[in-house]
């Protein structure tokens, strides 16, 4: 039988109640991750769109960013580049300060990470209020970078983060969608 993208990773994606607190349903892609197959379908699904053109990096947020956007810039032979939290990155670094949903927080990358001009594809796992995608955009075109896309395998469009990404002049990419938080 052959199930629908959708499908496929409706069921391979875990939701978990109250976490990191009450009244919040985490969207938990370990469990598509650990599924050969739905890892495959999610990644080739990211990758579709962008076979044959030119893409000069695969940028992705920590942590699952870097899983999916690894796999993303294989497939599209590209190289990668890991946005992190700040302090984790050993050698000199370019920082922005970006909004969450109860205070800021900063990320960074290394400031050779990005010549201006190359084109990129900012990759994560999921996009709820745009905050964390906003922050990262900001950063690479603080690194003189030209965004093709912006890639999710989640969307929570009741938060309104893919039509902030998309206000930025940025295309949005999900694969699925979840109702409510």
């Amino acid at each position: 039988m052959n199930r629908s993208l959708t499908e496929t990773l409706l069921q391979t994606i875990r939701t978990i109640p109250d976490y990191p607190k009450p009244g919040i349903l985490f969207r938990d892609i370990t469990t598509l991750l650990s599924n050969p197959k739905a890892f495959r379908r999610a990644v080739d699904e990211l990758v579709h769109p962008y076979a044959g053109t030119k893409v000069d990096q695969i940028a992705g947020v920590e942590a699952r960013g870097f899983i999916l956007g690894g796999a993303v810039a294989h497939q599209l032979s590209a190289g990668f580049v890991p946005i992190r939290k700040k302090g984790k990155l050993p050698y000199e670094t370019v920082r922005v300060s970006y909004s969450l949903e109860y205070g800021f927080d900063e990320m960074e990358m290394h400031k050779d990470a990005i010549s201006p001009g190359q084109t990129v594809i900012l990759v994560d796992d999921l996009i709820a209020t745009g905050g964390t995608a906003e922050g990262a955009i900001k950063l690479l075109r603080q690194m003189g970078a030209e965004i093709v896309a912006a890639c999710f395998v989640i969307d929570l469009p009741d938060l309104g983060g893919s039509r902030k990404i998309e206000a930025l002049d940025v295309p949005v990419r999900t694969l699925v969608e979840f109702e409510g938080e």
